[in-house]
């Protein structure tokens, strides 16, 4: 499907989305026009999903990250669909992951202060129907943060 070459590509656009195709072209030592239809195959294959910019979140005031862990009442189908529907429209929640072991959910939130965090366990998360437990940890010091990389992906293709 995608070879070391693809996984080259896949560098470039994480390091800078914005880079020129001619760029690209040099760094991976090929010609533009090649360089060009990998990229539109790996659009079209949902390799690349879309091009996004990263905002540092404490540079616009929001400095406490907090992961809480929910556990709801009950499991059905429908209580699933309907936290998942319900924390999707959360705009403080970065991601939420339906996890396996003592609770059901793991979300990280974004605020400008535990003020704020306390008003949208309240207000938001609180207003969610089928809550049965939440649990907060506070992020105290980032060590690292990314997004996937295709680094060690070659590593897969031995």
């Amino acid at each position: 499907m995608i070879d070391q070459t693809d996984l080259k590509i896949l560098d470039c656009l994480q390091e800078d989305s914005k880079m020129k195709m001619k760029q690209i072209a040099e760094h991976i030592g090929m010609t533009i026009t090649p360089t060009y239809e990998r990229i539109k195959k790996m659009e079209r294959l949902g390799i690349i999903e879309k091009y996004t910019i990263q905002i540092d979140p404490k540079s616009l005031g929001y400095d406490l990250i907090a992961y809480c862990s929910v556990t709801l009442k009950e499991h059905s189908q429908q209580n699933l669909k309907q936290f998942e529907e319900g924390v999707q429209k959360l705009t403080q929640v970065l991601e939420c992951n339906h996890m396996s072991g003592n609770f059901d959910y793991l979300l990280k939130v974004v605020v400008k202060d535990m003020k704020h965090y306390q008003l949208f366990i309240s207000d938001h998360l609180a207003a969610l129907d089928n809550i049965g437990q939440v649990q907060s940890y506070f992020v105290m010091k980032t060590i690292k943060e990314s997004s996937f990389s295709c680094g060690d992906a070659s590593l897969d293709h031995r």
